[in-house]
């Protein structure tokens, strides 16, 4: 084979190699395009329904689960609203916010709130929210009051030989620091916080279920309760699931066999988002046995991206 021939086959073979290149790039931009338009949309709204949101985990302050609830109270198609919740609690101003934003949809239409597994604390204080509060039997429930918790350093400092000096503009700036032990000064001003908003939260308990505020002191120590009993202390409406629901609801027009349609979360694009996208097409370009795509996933996101410094804020509660 001459020189030339061989030049030849080495410039087509460069030929070749680009136009790879441009269709790998063409599937992963239509990966991304199938995968945006399939995962983490907003139900279609087809007719009639009963929307359900689920509230799990931490509850924090939410924008997008906000935005969720306000579609929800717009939209003419629902008619109900179901909110599921499995929540120990977080922090009180999360609870504040989602409990007003599910009382603006209780304006408009019903709204149940379905207490699965726990639902203490900010949990129990979203749960108010809901015209009618149905629990399991033994759900849990409960946990009204508020918290505030800080850590303390400062034996840990000693022994380590090491200490912080401040200069700060008044003596409660900063305060408690876990530097050194919070003054009385210090305790007073954080008590007398905690104890402000534990008397909003008794005071919302009291107008949402219609109990004597008085009772509701006795109940709000700090107590947890399974369903069975805070049925017995008129903290929840009724034992059950979604027959109990529907029955509600219908009491209050909504037919029983519309729909129940989770509406969830949508999920964020991100820098972290191409993983998923390529994992997506090609399990359905049918190289999932070739190439497993939540482990190419895995790979991207946890051995790539995640070897690093992690800064994580766990609340206990409320």
């Amino acid at each position: 084979m001459d020189s030339s021939a061989i030049a030849d086959r080495r410039q087509l073979r460069r030929k070749l190699g680009f136009w790879r290149v441009i269709a790998v790039l063409l599937l992963v931009a239509l990966g991304f395009a199938l995968y945006s338009f399939s995962a983490g949309e907003l139900p279609a709204i087809s007719g009639p329904q009963i929307a359900r949101v689920k509230i799990a985990g931490l509850i924090q302050d939410d924008t997008e689960l906000l935005e969720r609830l306000k579609k929800i109270q717009d939209n003419d198609q629902v008619k109900a609203l179901i909110v599921s919740i499995s929540s120990t609690g977080g922090t009180t101003y999360g609870g504040e916010r989602i409990f007003k934003a599910i009382r603006a949809v209780a304006a408009k239409k019903p709204v149940v709130s379905d207490i699965r597994t726990v639902a203490a604390s900010a949990g129990y204080m979203i749960a108010t929210a809901g015209d009618d509060i149905v629990a399991g039997d033994t759900s849990i429930t409960g946990s009204i009051g508020v918290i505030f918790q800080y850590p303390q350093a400062k034996d840990l400092l000693d022994k380590l030989g090491l200490s912080l000096d401040e200069i700060k503009s008044a003596p409660l700036k900063a305060e408690p620091s876990p530097f050194h032990p919070a003054s009385e000064e210090a305790k007073a001003m954080i008590r007398n916080m905690v104890m402000d908003s534990y008397g909003w939260f008794v005071d919302l308990v009291a107008d949402r279920r219609k109990l004597p505020r008085d009772q509701v002191l006795k109940l709000a120590d700090g107590s947890i309760f399974t369903g069975r009993q805070a049925l017995q202390n008129k903290l929840v409406d009724t034992l059950g699931g979604e027959d109990e629901i529907r029955a509600y609801l219908d009491t209050r027009k909504v037919k029983k066999d519309l729909p129940i349609v989770d509406w969830k979360a949508q999920e964020k694009t991100s820098f972290f988002f191409w993983p998923s996208a390529a994992s997506w097409l090609l399990n359905r370009l049918g190289y999932d046995d070739f190439v497993k795509g939540e482990d190419l996933q895995k790979i991207m996101t946890e051995k790539l991206f995640l070897d690093g410094l992690l800064s994580v804020w766990q609340g206990a509660g409320n």
